[in-house]
């Protein structure tokens, strides 16, 4: 069996080297920060991601680890309900837990921190990468799993343009018993009805919220030099007078690790694969955080590669069949969250009434 190189510790090259643990495929696993930088906040999962992680973790310790949603309830901004939606097996866990658990299962050997690559090294044939180190890396496959802004993926696909979407977020996670205790296990999300500004909150625990909001860039800024207290001073300038719920929220919580999520997206889709290289989750196909599908796209991204890999045919036919089968789930999910992002531009009374946060193919 071939050598693989996974470039990229996040959930989708620890998802990836997860397959190819389970598999006996030879891998190794990069990532250029340090093993205790768990930057970021959370995840939703749907029914489809709970299903494939469980090929891969044990699932009912991953279940003591998050929370169920049993509801989505979307209100006005001052608490009024608009509609409720019965949620079919959706699991939100923080990203810290996640990348935890899945690094349980990687052997420490078989994975390097603080390894950048230095794409001077890069050839056009064959990936054959040098670090900035010195150290070089050949193998016989490259996962690309180095995120929405891939510099394997920008350094390959030259003439590609990526966007700025028009949606930010701040993302933080807030620890507060009594807080937590007037929350039940359901998606709570509050709208302005001018549009444009949205606050949603999810249980983690029965100490632990992950809150977050989206706000319309054209409408609203935060400094690219941000600080811990600009991003509570525009919290407060924007959502002080919502609902007592959110208001306590945003005044309970310290901002020192919260996270502004800068969302970007490609024009086109660049293809999924180049020579011996193969792109995975954000690396292949960014997805605006309204689809809710990052974590489940890159998990059935990493199972679909890893079963193809057994098969053991020509890899130029493995890459093909690999991007024919993802890329119009893609498409779909793509096209579903500009569509949910139309919708969260609208005024509240023109947006539709049943509408879930999540994309379903």
């Amino acid at each position: 069996m071939s050598t693989v190189a996974i470039i990229g510790a996040g959930v989708s090259g620890l998802s990836m080297a997860n397959y190819l643990e389970k598999n006996n495929i030879e891998y190794h696993l990069y990532e250029r920060r340090t093993k205790d930088d768990l930057k970021g906040h959370g995840f939703i999962l749907p029914k489809e991601g709970i299903e494939y992680l469980s090929q891969i973790l044990d699932i009912e310790e991953l279940y003591t680890k998050g929370s169920f949603l049993k509801k989505y309830i979307h209100y006005s901004h001052n608490g009024n309900i608009i509609s409720e939606k019965e949620l079919d097996n959706v699991f939100v866990i923080s990203r810290s837990t996640l990348i935890e658990v899945l690094s349980k299962n990687v052997p420490a050997d078989k994975i390097s921190y603080n390894k950048t690559l230095n794409l001077i090294g890069f050839s056009e044939d064959k990936a054959e990468m040098r670090f900035e180190d010195g150290s070089s890396l050949q193998s016989d496959i490259v996962i690309a799993s180095d995120g929405s802004r891939s510099r394997i993926r920008r350094a390959i696909f030259q003439d590609e343009e990526m966007k700025a979407v028009r949606e930010n977020e701040v993302v933080n996670i807030i620890e507060n018993e009594e807080i937590a205790a007037q929350i039940e296990s359901n998606f709570l999300k509050f709208h302005h009805e001018d549009g444009g500004l949205t606050f949603g909150v999810l249980k983690l625990s029965p100490t632990k919220i992950l809150w977050y909001c989206q706000f319309d860039t054209f409408k609203y800024v935060i400094s690219e030099n941000y600080t811990p207290d600009d991003i509570k001073q525009f919290m407060l300038d924007h959502f002080g007078n919502w609902n007592p719920l959110v208001t306590s929220i945003i005044k309970g919580s310290t901002y020192e690790n919260a996270h502004i999520w800068r969302v970007y997206e490609l024009e086109k889709l660049n293809p999924f694969y180049h020579n011996n290289i193969a792109f995975l989750g954000d690396a292949a196909h960014p997805l605006i955080p309204f689809t809710s599908q990052g974590v489940t796209s890159a998990l059935k991204d990493s199972y679909i590669l890893t079963q193809l890999l057994l098969e053991k045919k020509d890899l130029q036919e493995t890459f093909e069949k690999y991007e024919q089968e993802r890329k119009p789930e893609i498409e779909t999910h793509i096209r579903n969250g500009r569509i949910l992002l139309e919708q969260f531009l609208l005024p509240l009374d023109q947006q539709p009434k049943d509408t879930l946060p999540i994309s379903y193919k």
